[in-house]
Parts: structure tokens; C-alpha cells; sequence
């Protein structure tokens, strides 16, 4: 059976979307989506960049995220056909683990807790397609990478970028 690798932030969770709520409601201040090539937190303004970073490490911010529409059914159907792991760079925000987790209990019940991989770099996960937002996690992955399409790699180019999940599902199922 083949492996589908599937990333959590920006792919099946939305930080940027609730971190932008957040920001708008305490600040009342529009983010600039221009200057976010790399990475979200470069559209929130230079003073309060510290600020995101501190807000990304702090207890229970990636517990309530919104889910990416679609990913939910897709998903449930790609763990049928293949052999599925959630797999996240989640030790780079420590407070985020067990968030994660009760994240994914919540929102993809079907997915075993066999099934999710919390790490600190991707380059030990083995699989047939990894589909994630950052290309750090697709260049070196030895499967066929996906680029799941985001607000900070709108001009990368080289890979198979996938939009949104109707594209997902068009290409694994």
C-alpha cells in the first residue's frame, strides 16, 4: 500500500487565518499578504513580528484552529486507499504537541494516534507523496512532493502545486 505524508499547518490547519482574526480584533490593523513570501508572519507589521512569534509559542494557540474545508473528507476517504500519516514539524513550538494532537482527535477522528508523526525535521519521514507548504519539507523528500498552495510560497515554482483539497483528492484519488 502506499504512503501518503500529509502536513498540518497551512495544509489541513489554519494558523495564518487565525492569527490574522486575533491580530485585527487586539490591533485593529490590516496585515499586507504582499509582503508574506517565506513566511505569514512577514504580512503582520515589523513591530509586532516578535509578538506572532511569541503568540505561535503559547499554550492552546494551535488547539482551536479552523480546518481547511474539504480536508477533513478527503482525508477520510485518502486513509482508505492508502497508508496515511499526519506528519508535522510540531517540536519547533513545543507548546504545540499536545495541541496537535487533541487537534486532530477532534477533527479527524478516523485518523489513529499511530498514524501522526510530531517531529523536528521531515527528512526522516518516508513515503510515496508528502504534501506540505514548505519546500524546506519537499526538497529533500525522496517520494513525489506536492506544494500545497499558501499565502507565503505564492512564487515558488518547481513543484505540483495543489490549491486547494478538490485538487487533493484529483490527484491521490
Amino acid at each position: 500500500m502506499k504512503r501518503v505524508l500529509v502536513d498540518m499547518d497551512e495544509v489541513i490547519a489554519d494558523p495564518m487565518n487565525a492569527m490574522i482574526e486575533w491580530y485585527k480584533e487586539k490591533y485593529d490593523r490590516e496585515i499586507d499578504y504582499s509582503k508574506m513570501e517565506g513566511s505569514w508572519a512577514f504580512g503582520f507589521p515589523e513591530e509586532h513580528q516578535p509578538m506572532i512569534r511569541t503568540r505561535l509559542n503559547e499554550p492552546g494557540f494551535f488547539r482551536h484552529l479552523p480546518v481547511m474545508k474539504d480536508s477533513q473528507r478527503v482525508l477520510a476517504e485518502i486513509n482508505k486507499k492508502y497508508e496515511l500519516f499526519i506528519v508535522s514539524a510540531a517540536t519547533e513550538f513545543p507548546n504545540s504537541l499536545k495541541d496537535k494532537i487533541e487537534w486532530l482527535e477532534d477533527n479527524f477522528s478516523f485518523i489513529s494516534w499511530k498514524q501522526v508523526v510530531l517531529c523536528g525535521d521531515k527528512r526522516l519521514c518516508v513515503g510515496d507523496y508528502l504534501i506540505d507548504d514548505h519546500t524546506k519539507n519537499l526538497m529533500h523528500f525522496t517520494g513525489k512532493p506536492y506544494l500545497y498552495n499558501a499565502a507565503h510560497n505564492q512564487t515558488v515554482q518547481g513543484y505540483d502545486r495543489l490549491n486547494n483539497w478538490e485538487e487533493v483528492a484529483q490527484a491521490l484519488l
